[in-house]
């Protein structure tokens, strides 16, 4: 498991001296709850107020972690990689969440909720290629990612019958987002692999603030800059909504750091779909939206995947050195065997 050599900690919990399903509990339930609320809170802001200004959006929320994790008793100080650790990882962080919040003005959130959620099998695909990592899969967890696809893919379709707001735009963005989320990831995983010391903190700091300043050019071309101003300063309220949006998410992003620094970006990829299964039910459930047969269809293949991926790995209780020994140990017998005379 990756984070085994750096003691870690969760707002003040201690991860390092429990057992590994007590870290899992303590992170995914921290991340559960950060993006349940930000799910709800990006709902009401896109498709309630019909605000779709994800670049603007995205660069308020950066502001408000930084206040955050100075709260928290972060400082420069206390970083363990050079800035330009985080250049390539920033622009894929800030790409990533413009286009995901962006492409909320063209699908409805469930539908991009499941375009998002496909990213696992990208993940696990790019995992293989990213340097420090190259991580191998066992097949049945290629498998379960498969069966998620299928089942968002279901879904997807299901959700575009029954609601309007279903865009070609808003595929390319989100489909952008996916590829940008296939890196992002392992990227993490890798500078906590390469560099024990890198703490969660450190890796949100950095990569908001090397990030920042990439949202600017995509606002300004767009023109998105001065519509956002305008449009919050006519509805100040909506900033409250964004700030409570941005402290819920700051949660679950540290929570989601730890869950890559312990146990690899694949497994919180599966994490992330499992919450979105859960946010994607309760966007139903709280705005009244109808859910058909091919919806519970897209569903319980969703719900086979995560299963699929929770069953054990089998291992050989003989580790591969005394397996080796045994086989040459019996080779030996048998060519003695051979030599003895026939009685």
């Amino acid at each position: 498991m990756k984070g085994e050599e750096q003691g870690r900690a969760l707002f003040g919990i201690s991860l390092t001296e429990r057992p590994k399903w007590q870290q899992f509990l303590i992170c995914s339930s921290g991340f559960f709850f950060g993006y349940l609320v930000n799910g709800i809170c990006e709902e009401y802001v896109y498709n309630r107020l019909q605000f779709s200004y994800g670049w603007y959006f995205t660069f308020v929320q950066g502001f408000v972690y930084l206040g955050l994790i100075r709260l928290q008793g972060f400082t420069m100080k206390q970083m363990v990689n050079p800035w330009k650790t985080y250049i390539k990882l920033s622009a894929v962080l800030m790409g990533s969440h413009g286009l995901t919040k962006g492409s909320l003005a063209f699908l409805n959130y469930p539908a991009q909720l499941m375009f998002k959620s496909t990213k696992v099998l990208p993940v696990m695909i790019m995992g293989a290629f990213i340097p420090g990592l190259r991580r191998k899969y066992p097949v049945h967890e290629y498998i379960s990612a498969v069966l998620l696809v299928l089942g968002l893919i279901i879904f997807t379709l299901a959700d575009a019958q029954t609601s309007p707001n279903f865009s070609v735009i808003g595929v390319v963005m989100v489909s952008g987002a996916l590829v940008m989320d296939s890196f992002l990831g392992n990227l993490q995983e890798a500078i906590f692999t390469m560099n024990p010391e890198t703490t969660q903190m450190e890796m949100l700091f950095c990569s908001t603030v090397v990030g920042l300043p990439f949202l600017i050019p995509p606002m300004l071309l767009t023109g998105e800059l001065f519509k956002a101003w305008n449009s919050c300063y006519q509805h100040l309220y909506v900033y409250a909504v964004l700030v409570f949006e941005a402290m819920a998410t700051f949660v679950g992003q540290i929570s989601v750091l730890s869950l890559i620094a312990i146990f690899g970006a694949a497994t919180t990829a599966m994490v992330t779909t499992a919450r979105k299964a859960v946010t994607l039910l309760l966007s139903y459930l709280i705005f009244t939206k109808p859910l058909t047969g091919q919806h519970s269809t897209g569903l319980l293949l969703i719900s086979m995947g995560i299963i699929l991926k929770l069953l054990p790995e089998y291992k050989d209780p003989i580790p591969p050195k005394f397996k080796q020994q045994q086989q040459q140990q019996q080779g030996s017998r048998e060519q003695e065997e051979e030599k003895r005379p026939l009685v």
